[in-house]
């Protein structure tokens, strides 16, 4: 379901900013979407480099070099 919400700038940015739209052929609209989609998921994204990060140094193969086999093989 999509919501309208409204936002408040300087007159001559949005025109600019659609300027920029129109040469790209896409809208300021669509390119708002994409924008808000992509904030939306930051937090997601820094989630999940920080369970990486919890996890780098836990999980060891002791150095052995597994192969395409093993490391698809299905348990």
């Amino acid at each position: 379901m999509t919501k309208n919400i409204t936002f408040s700038a300087d007159e001559a940015l949005i025109e600019e900013a659609r300027a920029v739209a129109r040469l790209n052929n896409t809208t300021l609209n669509e390119q708002f979407r994409l924008w808000l989609e992509q904030y939306a998921r930051q937090r997601r994204v820094e989630q999940f480099d920080e369970l990486l990060d919890s996890l780098k140094g836990r999980l060891s193969s002791g150095g052995r070099k597994f192969t395409r086999d093993e490391m698809n093989e299905r348990r």
